[in-house]
């Protein structure tokens, strides 16, 4: 499947949200929540000797009662560990959205787990995410995001992982991020060179509110889709901020009609509202259109 550049995804990611998966009572917390999407986690936040008791209850959950209105992505153990392979063999069975790779250091990474999929028939709208958290992975950001344009490829999503990034790197762990913001722009610059989506990374201490309101605001300007998240107290203001704001869905309500005239049929410049507006706004404006109306269905009538 090729993709088009100017093509972003129009799912809702403003707020992604990571949930042990050894942890039964976290889970069955997720259908309640208001998050756009769900990480349940085989990797980091599972000791190596709770894997196997992890996977069993993902099991559980996927069969017992079906999670709605979220992307479900499972993350699991890099494929060269014992674990990888088990992880593995689960997405296949569960059939999640997506799958979340961790530590992608080069397009290969994408494309071993592409084959395997496809070698096992799995559906094409099983997805693949990628975690960037390693100087090897963002440097090589727009070569495996290149991938996602390859035919048969299935990426759809990178996510910042700036925990390991600090580690490997020395990059103390700063509000405002600003030894970190060259390398979070250009992974933004890369999956916006082809059509897909960029998530930002955690923000660790939940109870900081003033920070993680400051870190989702910069996230936003920076182009990021969304955020990944710790805990569901930061499930609202992610969604604020990585939400269209009334303004925004009014201005993008306005160029499609303007669009729409009649007036305006085979015209690529128009004049709306007192400025020039290109047919590439309009494509803006229509994913935006899009997205506050996904977030208008999301809410209880």
């Amino acid at each position: 499947m090729s993709r088009n550049p100017a093509t972003r995804s129009t799912c809702l990611r403003r707020s992604v949200l990571s949930v042990p998966a050894i942890n039964p009572r976290a889970l069955e917390k997720t259908h309640a929540v208001d998050c756009d999407a769900v990480i349940f986690d085989l990797e980091d936040s599972v000791a190596p000797e709770k894997k196997v008791e992890a996977r069993e209850n993902l099991r559980r959950f996927f069969s017992d009662r079906p999670l709605e209105n979220k992307e479900r992505i499972i993350r699991i153990n890099g494929l060269s560990t014992d674990f990888g392979s088990a992880d593995m063999e689960l997405v296949t069975a569960l059939g999640p959205d997506a799958v979340l790779l961790p530590k992608v250091d080069e397009p290969q990474d994408v494309t071993d787990v592409s084959d395997l999929l496809s070698e096992a028939y799995v559906p094409d709208d099983l997805r693949i995410w990628a975690m960037i958290e390693t100087p090897r992975g963002i440097l090589n950001a727009a070569a495996i995001t290149e991938a996602g344009r390859t035919p048969g490829s299935r990426l759809d999503c990178l996510v910042v992982g700036l925990n390991d990034l600090r580690k490997e790197t020395g990059v103390p762990a700063q509000s405002g991020r600003g030894y970190l913001v060259p390398w979070l722009m250009q992974v933004v610059l890369a999956v916006s060179a082809y059509g897909l989506d960029a998530i930002d990374s955690v923000f660790n201490d939940f109870r900081d509110e003033q920070g993680f309101d400051a870190e989702c605001r910069q996230g936003r300007a920076m182009g990021f889709a969304g955020k990944m998240l710790i805990h569901p107290a930061q499930i609202e203001p992610a969604n604020r901020y990585f939400g269209p704001s009334a303004e925004e869905i009014a201005e993008a309500e306005t160029i499609v009609a303007a669009f729409a005239d009649p007036a305006s049929a085979g015209l690529n410049v128009i004049n709306s509202g007192g400025r020039m507006v290109e047919r590439l706004h309009l494509v803006q404006a229509e994913a935006l259109v899009h997205k506050a109306r996904l977030i208008s269905a999301r809410k209880p009538a």
